[in-house]
């Protein structure tokens, strides 16, 4: 299940939509420990891939349908492999995160795997200077 931090959470509740709190961000991808929470600082973990819009950040679909908010369709999200690992999670951030223990970043973290996990890769064997895509994303709010 995706975890949520309070930073976002907070947002969404007190400013403004989802989309707005994660506009421009970006995706990092890790090797090593899950943090038990979204809040929590990375620890060890080794990141393997940062993505991204071509140089700029990401963005959602302009709507919502049914309740989940999709990948912008005309953006590619993409990035270069900067370490060699198994990805393990991933963190949807701001640029300006630092990874550390946070209340007030806004982060949406998740398990990575090839099936049964949050999100889903197609290797999660990752080597350095390989290029990863993001072609399907979306982030879904419970229906009760």
């Amino acid at each position: 299940m995706l975890k949520l931090s309070t930073g976002l959470r907070n947002y969404m509740l007190d400013t403004g939509a989802l989309k707005a709190a994660l506009a421009g961000g970006e995706i990092r991808i890790y090797a090593g420990t899950v943090p038990d929470t979204a809040d929590a600082a990375l620890g060890g973990a080794t990141l393997l891939c940062v993505v991204k819009n071509g140089g700029a950040g990401i963005n959602y679909d302009a709507s919502a349908a049914g309740g989940v908010l999709a990948k912008a369709p005309g953006e590619t999200w993409s990035g270069t492999n900067v370490a060699t690992g198994t990805a393990t999670f991933f963190r949807h951030v701001l640029a300006s995160d630092d990874g550390t223990l946070s209340t007030t970043q806004r982060r949406i973290q998740g398990t990575l795997g090839t099936g049964g996990t949050d999100g889903v890769l197609t290797s999660v064997a990752l080597v350095s200077g390989a290029p990863q895509a993001v072609d399907f994303y979306t982030t879904a709010l419970p229906s009760g």
